[in-house]
């Protein structure tokens, strides 16, 4: 299962790959600021697509990475999806 999800993921990698740097980041800060500025689904949303990119890249990234950076991202991870399942049920 791992080696088809790699292959499948070549292809958006090296499309993000080429990329200017700033567009990724500009794209991370948007998904966050409407995750953390809107409410509702438009928020959980916001910060949903942030935590399936953040899957994706940890996923891909696992087998290079040390325990502290495998807590790390398990941990981020953790918090966008208790963000955003405060937006959906109405804490944030």
């Amino acid at each position: 299962m791992r080696a088809t999800i790699e292959r499948l993921s070549a292809t958006p990698v090296v499309f993000l790959h080429r990329l200017p740097r700033w567009v990724l980041l500009a794209a991370v800060f948007a998904l966050l600021a409407v995750g953390m500025v809107g409410t509702g689904w438009v928020g959980a949303a916001g910060l949903l697509a942030l935590l399936a990119l953040l899957a994706w890249f940890a996923y891909l990234n696992w087998p290079a990475l040390d325990a502290s950076g495998r807590a790390l991202r398990i941990a981020a991870m953790a918090v966008l999806a208790a963000f955003a399942a405060g937006h959906l049920f109405g804490r944030f």
